[in-house]
């Protein structure tokens, strides 16, 4: 070996380690299923499943309120006038805007 070539450079010369160095990178960078990719799906995999949970959650609150509309008249007379304004014919309603 050469004294005036430094250690990591006498290395890079033999093919193996050129090759096992290409390979990573390679694999790392430039193949379709590398790390940077692998490693945004699963990001995004995380945000899709706390996404799922919280539907699945507002779905079981809408369960629970249709339930309890179908079940009762006075929470479905309430539901409609909060939601939908509805009102009796003698009725007059005022709307409060909280800011």
């Amino acid at each position: 070996m050469n004294p005036h070539v430094p250690y990591v450079l006498g290395k890079l010369k033999n093919k193996y380690i050129i090759t096992l160095v290409l390979f990573i990178a390679w694999v790392a960078i430039f193949d379709q299923n590398n790390l940077i990719e692998r490693f945004s799906l699963s990001r995004q995999a995380g945000q899709l499943e706390a996404e799922k949970a919280y539907y699945e959650q507002v779905v079981e609150q809408n369960k629970d309120r249709l339930l309890e509309l179908k079940t009762n008249d006075a929470n479905l007379e309430k539901y409609a006038r909060e939601q939908y304004l509805m009102k009796h014919p003698d009725e007059d309603i005022f709307l409060i805007v909280e800011e």
